[in-house]
């Protein structure tokens, strides 16, 4: 298991989620080969950190189902 140190995490809304109060996942970019995710509503909770090739198949799952 990996421990990665969050605190200077630079948190942005994921372009996937829809923009309203109740949908939100925000990632950091800042950890090469990592991609940390939060959700917005709980900002001081758990964040999952993923490895980035895991996380780009996610993202074309999704992108995959939106069509």
């Amino acid at each position: 298991m990996i421990t990665v140190d969050l605190r200077r995490a630079v948190w942005r809304k994921s372009t996937y989620s829809d923009g309203g109060d109740n949908n939100c996942l925000e990632v950091a970019d800042n950890f090469p080969g990592l991609v940390p995710v939060r959700d917005s509503k709980n900002p001081t909770g758990p964040a999952l950190v993923i490895n980035a090739p895991a996380w780009a198949a996610f993202i074309n799952s999704v992108r995959r189902s939106d069509r």
